[in-house]
């Protein structure tokens, strides 16, 4: 399998931070209604960095990767039969420029960018970049998980310990799911110490693969959310799966899933989100 050596990981790692510094912090601090718009719904916006910043990192991307195919999610959002080229890519970049666009058109600084690498189907190398403190999450597969500070500083990463069900806190977004799981979950999350919702997928693995958070239960499998961060989740000791317990895959386009810290925590929260 292909690997990302430690030069390319940095290489990787400054392009995108060229990226937040000339395309999505100046929109942030002057962000205007002209610059945000709807796509799917009121509440899915896309804003002018987020466009600017992808077209940036596609850029460097494949200029450091020729023959890449690049998937980012505003190209994705205006012509859904790129995403159909991951599965037979050879190798592939998957981006979300601005991940929490929502946060990001509303002046809340809980945003970030997310990069993952994927060779034959599979993540090899998963990068979240966060760019109002300016330090990463990065892993590469098998080579353990990370947080990188702005000064460079590395400091490994482990999820949660295991914990009885009632002492868990975890991410579930209720109010994406179809109403008649809604319905089903809705009790149940009450079995769980506390479960929350923060609409940003790269602080929600920061948060999991740090060990700040038990779980995390997904409505969808879109791979500019996920492929990085059940990398960097799953190299910091954890498990992820969709409901029906297939092992998760970037290539995956339908399903519900969920990251636990380990496979027999995975099956007592399945366990207690999907059984009566």
């Amino acid at each position: 399998m292909r690997t990302i050596s430690d030069d390319l990981m940095a290489a990787l790692m400054n392009d995108m931070r060229e990226a937040a510094r000339v395309e999505i912090l100046p929109r942030f601090h002057g962000i205007t209604a002209d610059a945000v718009r709807a796509k799917t719904a009121a509440d899915d916006v896309v804003t002018d960095a987020d466009i600017a910043a992808e077209r940036m990192l596609s850029q460097t991307l494949g200029e450091r990767f020729p023959g890449i195919v690049v998937i980012g999610e505003e190209a994705v959002s205006d012509d859904a039969s790129i995403l159909s080229r991951l599965a037979d890519a050879e190798l592939a970049a998957v981006i979300d420029p601005v991940d929490g666009t929502w946060h990001f058109a509303h002046g809340v600084p809980m945003f970030g960018s997310i990069v993952a690498i994927i060779a034959g189907g599979e993540t090899i190398a998963g990068i979240i970049h966060y760019p109002v403190t300016g330090d990463f999450l990065v892993a590469r597969r098998g080579q353990g998980a990370w947080h990188v500070s702005a000064d460079g500083t590395k400091t490994r990463l482990a999820v949660h310990a295991p914990t009885p069900i009632q002492e868990m806190h975890g991410f579930i977004p209720l109010h994406m799911f179809d109403p008649e799981l809604q319905v089903q979950l809705a009790p149940r999350v009450l079995r769980f110490l506390r479960t929350t919702t923060w609409r940003c997928s790269a602080f929600e693995y920061r948060m999991l693969a740090t060990g700040a958070m038990s779980f995390g239960f997904n409505e969808s499998l879109k791979p500019w959310d996920h492929a990085a961060g059940v990398l960097i989740h799953a190299e910091a000791g954890g498990y992820s799966a969709v409901s029906t317990g297939e092992v998760y895959r970037p290539t995956m386009v339908e399903g519900h899933l969920l990251s636990a810290p380990n496979r027999e925590t995975w099956e007592r929260v399945a366990a207690a989100l999907l059984q009566d």
